[in-house]
């Protein structure tokens, strides 16, 4: 199809796609039989330019075609200067397709979701939060002291509001003022879905990390590197960079490891979660790689769930004493991509053992059945 205009007497024919593009139409398809329920999707912006390439990335809305509604959104930088992915927070329900348009116009402030910072008045803590759960892990300044601790740390919280500045502020995060608390013990374990090298049916831990980068920072995902420095790991010098990704309405962590290592054969390693004394439910599907923990109630303080779900090829799950492993292998140099997190009882969500184990299986079917993005 041709468009003509005549000026001064001259006629010109332009195609169509030269003219300027107004808006763009986005189709996320749903071809599973679950509910997605604020999943955050991830549009790459090259695909957006494509189709509307006179947007103004600082004036535009992505608008609900059906409710007409503004939906919440982030440009994602991945640490680059330019935008590399636009992120959207809907709700699609099972074999359906949702409609959004994208046009200009002012954004609505939405609100933060996600946060994730260096703390260096806290030992080089490196934390990090959404609307469900909080996290923190371990730096340089707290090595070889009493209180160092070698795995994820989960902060419990139950509420939508970000906690972590106001807990640190206050320094009495062990207790539960009204939105959670941190009573989670690490130690020397992986804690909450760590993962390290496993050579000789040892773990090899590495060092607390020394180099951080946070790569973008809400309010729907954010995301950070750490860096680790060089270890033996049992005859075997490794160095690793793990980035740490968590969506707004998530309770686990995506993330991907990189281990630099010498030779040419797969490193083994494994996932961990610490284990207490107490008796506990544990669920274990090494076909599915899924290892889900309903922990022993801690008191007064409630119930942790903590899970994890690999992408890779399981080669067995152990239970010992103090932890449960999951035992994979990654390359040289080779990205290696796996799920951690928590959820509290308190919280209201998830409130026993078979609504976390389903929950952990709910979520790796969503790994298996993406949706299916068109933009025109």
């Amino acid at each position: 199809m041709k468009f003509i205009k005549s000026f001064l007497g001259i006629t010109f024919i332009l195609p169509v796609f030269l003219l300027a593009q107004t808006k763009a139409n986005i189709s996320i398809q749903n071809n599973s039989a679950l509910d997605r329920k604020e999943t955050v999707v991830t549009i790459k912006w090259e695909t957006i330019l494509s189709h509307y390439p006179q947007i103004d990335s600082t004036n535009f809305v992505v608008i609900n075609s059906a409710t007409k509604k503004q939906v919440p959104f982030q440009l994602e930088h991945k640490g680059l200067k330019k935008i590399q992915n636009l992120l959207v927070q809907v709700d699609v329900k099972a074999k359906s397709t949702l409609s959004l348009f994208i046009q200009k116009g002012k954004p609505e402030i939405f609100t933060t979701k996600t946060y994730a910072r260096f703390v260096p008045e806290r030992k080089d803590d490196f934390a990090w939060e959404n609307d469900q759960i909080a996290f923190r892990t371990y730096g340089k300044a707290i090595e070889k002291t009493k209180e160092d601790a070698y795995g994820l740390d989960v902060w419990v919280k139950r509420t939508n509001k970000m906690v972590i500045n106001e807990r640190y502020k206050l320094g009495d995060y062990h207790i539960d003022h009204g939105n959670g608390m941190d009573y989670y013990h690490v130690g020397f374990s992986l804690g909450a879905g760590n993962m390290a090298p496993y050579l000789n049916d040892t773990i090899r831990y590495s060092g607390n990390y020394h180099q951080w980068k946070v790569l973008d920072n809400g309010p729907l995902r954010s995301t950070f590197q750490l860096i680790y420095d060089t270890w033996d790991a049992g005859g075997i010098k490794v160095k690793a960079t793990k980035t740490i990704l968590l969506d707004a309405g998530s309770q686990l962590n995506r993330i991907e490891n990189v281990y630099s290592f010498e030779g040419d054969k797969p490193l083994p390693v494994v996932v961990g979660i610490i284990k207490r004394p107490e008796t506990g439910i544990i669920s274990l599907n090494e076909q599915q790689g899924i290892m889900g923990y309903w922990e022993p109630t801690h008191g007064l303080d409630g119930t942790t769930a903590v899970g994890s779900i690999l992408t890779t090829p399981v080669n067995n799950m152990l239970v010992g004493n103090t932890q449960m492993l999951a035992k994979t292998a990654v390359k040289n140099n080779e990205p290696i991509i796996y799920y951690s997190g928590a959820a509290w009882d308190k919280a209201g969500k998830i409130t026993n053992a078979e609504q976390w184990f389903h929950y952990l299986e709910t979520f790796k079917q969503q790994i298996n059945e993406p949706l299916i993005i068109t933009v025109k």
